[in-house]
């Protein structure tokens, strides 16, 4: 099948990758768009793999207001080099990611930050609600367990759905970004401001 600019182009449009990538993704689905993007995750997962453990010295602090000045957000993304640092793939991740967290109210980075006092909390919550609903003793806590993922999904920002796709995390947008742009790219940290209230802090390590 031949291959169109056109097609390149739409696939681009909808992954952010590079055009050759594009090209070469479509070319091993014979054209096939949704395979094709498929192929295209899956490189981006294995090289943001790879490049985990590359130290992010550089980066920028990308800002957003919301709601007439109601709602307001910093965010430090990290990269590998100020090069990268000056794209526009990676000024755009920037917005995007501070514009989500306006939207989406995160309270952690990543699972790991999540505290073992806010787990408990839930835990007790969740098993509560379970013995309330007169579940059997014994599936309890897997419903407990289920309902920590969830917690996870709704709490963490890398693990809450993109605000813009919700059918990819902000993780996945993340790892997309390293495949277009070649380098690790880190969520450092992030402050939300709302008016009239208390800032949410979060910083990873």
């Amino acid at each position: 099948m031949t291959i169109t600019a056109q097609m390149v182009k739409e696939l681009r449009d909808r992954t952010a990758a590079g055009m050759m990538d594009c090209k070469k993704a479509l070319q091993e689905t014979d054209g096939d768009l949704e395979k094709a993007i498929d192929v295209l995750r899956k490189k981006g997962l294995s090289q943001a793999a790879k490049r985990a453990g590359r130290e992010t010295a550089e980066g920028v602090v990308a800002s957003y207001l919301h709601a007439g000045g109601k709602i307001g957000v910093l965010v430090e993304l990290n990269c590998e080099t100020d090069f990268v640092a000056r794209t526009d793939e990676f000024q755009d991740l920037c917005r995007d990611v501070a514009m989500h967290v306006a939207a989406a109210d995160p309270k952690f980075i990543r699972r790991e930050e999540v505290t073992g006092d806010h787990l408990d909390r839930e835990r007790v919550i969740f098993r509560d609600q379970a013995i309330a609903d007169g579940k059997p003793e014994n599936i309890v806590e897997r419903i407990v367990e289920g309902k920590i993922g969830k917690y996870y999904s709704e709490c963490c920002l890398l693990e809450q759905p993109y605000v813009k796709d919700p059918d990819r995390t902000v993780g996945d947008l993340v790892t997309d970004r390293i495949a277009t742009v070649g380098e690790n790219i880190q969520i450092r940290r992030f402050v939300r401001f709302v008016l009239g209230a208390d800032a949410t802090v979060a910083s990873g390590s």
